[in-house]
């Protein structure tokens, strides 16, 4: 969602860009780290060309390499790919029925011996009060705590922004994303040496932009000038977006108390969420395949769950032998996501809830004819 005005800005940055040649790792690109650091409280942030080079790059400088790292099984490929990209190994661990998210007893069950750190997703923006737990839980075993926080700018818990509650925190601009780039990521961070370590991964292991020897094995991970420009005028409109994505979803909680059989994934208190997803769980004598099916003949698109296959089920994966993990697995197969973004008025709001209405009273209504 780009105004008139935000497109206009946007193209007088990439023009200036055009002008003067500087099209990476320039004043774009330290206005954006700057703006984002700030917004999100952290004292570091280093731009990067995707959520995903943001997670390896955290991943190698904390010494994955040759390790176990903990992530959930309800995320998307690249928490795990970061992982095997790095030199380490992803074990996956279950989660908690209530929230999506790890929890410190699901950790637990899935360390082992080799396991150097933790990856807790905050699913849909939504920060899980077990983080705090968790962070304890590593401190104790001496585990790093990695937050992937693709889903989560400008979200909080308790007055802490994602990115605040481990070592780092990673985002993610892709174009589904609440903020959006087009491509990029960023790191936040309170660490000074991983922000320097982030900084020679990014530009080809080299130890400096303009020179130097390469003391890392790093990558083609630099944003351009042209995305850090679009995210930097996206990222004004945050607030915005969240205030209106956060309407949309205190309808949609009221409005589905008188819906049989969905429960929405409530926001814990003290939580602050930007509503990347909202997300509903469904009763089991419902089929999601026709209930989407149905929705759509109804002019409302649920096109796609947050992750309908958990990653120990992927084909990848399949070769570290995990499983099962029954929650993860149940939670996939049962969830939708229904429409929202950022520009949602509220009679597309009530059309949807209106057609969920309808179909679940037909599938329902079809079920017990069955029965009978």
């Amino acid at each position: 969602m780009f105004s008139d005005q935000d497109r206009a800005e946007i193209a007088a940055l990439i023009d200036e860009s055009l002008q003067t040649g500087s099209l990476t790792l320039g004043p774009h690109t330290r206005a954006l780290e700057a703006d984002f650091a700030a917004r999100h409280e952290a004292p570091h942030a280093v731009a990067v060309s995707s959520g995903t080079s943001a997670l390896e790059i955290v991943l190698r400088a904390l010494g994955a390499a040759g390790r176990d790292v903990v992530v959930p099984a309800n995320t998307f490929y690249a928490t795990a790919g970061a992982v095997v990209h790095a030199g380490g190994t992803p074990r996956f661990a279950d989660v908690d029925a209530g929230t999506l998210a790890l929890n410190a007893d699901t950790v637990e069950a899935a360390l082992t011996p080799e396991t150097v750190g933790v990856v807790i997703v905050h699913i849909g923006g939504l920060i899980s009060p077990d983080v705090v737990a968790i962070r304890e839980l590593c401190d104790r075993r001496g585990l790093f705590l990695l937050e992937d926080a693709a889903h989560a700018h400008g979200c909080s818990l308790d007055g802490r922004f994602a990115g605040s509650f481990g070592v780092a925190g990673t985002f993610s601009f892709y174009p589904t994303k609440v903020i959006t780039a087009g491509e990029g990521g960023m790191i936040v961070t309170a660490d000074e040496r991983l922000r320097d370590e982030a900084l020679v991964y990014r530009d080809q292991g080299k130890a400096g932009f303009l020179g130097g020897e390469h003391i890392r094995l790093g990558y083609a991970w630099r944003i351009s000038e042209v995305h850090a420009a679009i995210a930097s005028v996206h990222l004004r409109r945050l607030d915005e977006f969240i205030s209106r994505r956060s309407a949309t979803a205190r309808y949609y909680d009221q409005a589905l108390a008188d819906v049989a059989g969905v429960t929405p994934l409530r926001l814990a208190p003290g939580g602050v969420s930007n509503y990347y997803k909202y997300i509903a769980i469904l009763d089991r004598d419902l089929d999601r395949a026709e209930l989407k099916k149905q929705m759509q003949e109804l002019g409302v698109s649920m096109s796609g769950e947050v992750y309908a296959t958990p990653l120990h089920r992927e084909p990848v994966f399949a070769h570290l032998g995990t499983g099962p993990l029954p929650v993860a697995e149940d939670l996939c197969a049962r969830h939708v996501c229904l429409p929202l973004h950022s520009d949602m008025t509220e009679s597309e709001a009530e059309q949807v809830v209106a057609a969920l209405h309808d179909v679940v009273d037909s599938l329902s209504a079809g079920s017990e004819g069955i029965a009978s």
